[in-house]
């Protein structure tokens, strides 16, 4: 497939040249030509000096034949321009633009344009750092609003259904890991020792979700 970066900061280059080793042609384009020293003297692909969303520009870069664009340069307005005019003018299905700005993401995502909030992501790299032992947030939507989070269970869960661990958490259960492999689970699903649990839920409960589940199950009256 051809792909078109836009930016070609650390980003764009690691991009560049990991998509070009795993077999895509690549064609990246930034407006100061020394940036793409970061592509090492063995990228082959193209090198295109411009602004990412000028018509020419784009189609120097092979734009009409892309198969996917990223926008990843330091500029939030260069980037979402740049991914409208690769969606909505030349047609390109798989677009994706970086943005440093996160409440500015679930605006343009309700554009069609999948978004990066490079603030939230980073912050949230630390935090699983910080936290190893805590609950762990895996994936979030671009709105920021939906969670995808591995959380610790406590071993007195052992032997329940997912479903009591769902309705007591109020999460949903999107997969465990069991023995290393991942495991859709269903109704009859049964919690076991060593299972690692990834749950879906609003991101402003992961640690809420995560103390009930960290603690043994609610005794019935």
């Amino acid at each position: 497939m051809h792909i078109v970066i836009m930016g070609c900061g650390r980003v764009g280059s690691t991009l560049a040249v990991t998509l070009e080793r795993l077999g895509h042609r690549v064609a990246v384009i930034d407006q100061d030509p020394d940036a793409f020293r970061r592509l090492g003297s063995g990228f082959g692909g193209r090198r295109v000096t411009g602004v990412g969303f000028d018509h020419d520009t784009l189609l120097e870069a092979g734009i009409d034949h892309a198969g996917a664009f990223a926008a990843v340069s330091s500029g939030d307005n260069s980037n979402i321009i740049a991914a409208r005019v690769a969606r909505e003018k030349f047609g390109v299905e798989t677009v994706v633009a970086r943005i440093y700005d996160p409440g500015r993401a679930e605006v343009y995502q309700r554009l069609g344009i999948p978004t990066i909030a490079t603030v939230r992501w980073t912050a949230d790299q630390v935090l699983r750092r910080l936290l190893p032992d805590g609950p762990v947030t895996e994936h979030l939507d671009a709105s920021g609003r939906v969670a995808l989070a591995e959380v610790p269970v406590h071993i007195a869960w052992v032997g329940q259904r997912l479903s009591s661990l769902e309705e007591a958490a109020e999460v949903r259960v999107a997969y465990l890991t069991r023995l290393g492999v991942g495991l859709l689970p269903t109704a009859a699903t049964v919690y076991q020792e060593g299972d690692v649990l990834h749950v879906a839920c609003d991101q402003t409960r992961i640690a809420e979700a995560s103390a009930v589940l960290a603690a043994p199950p609610a005794e019935e009256d």
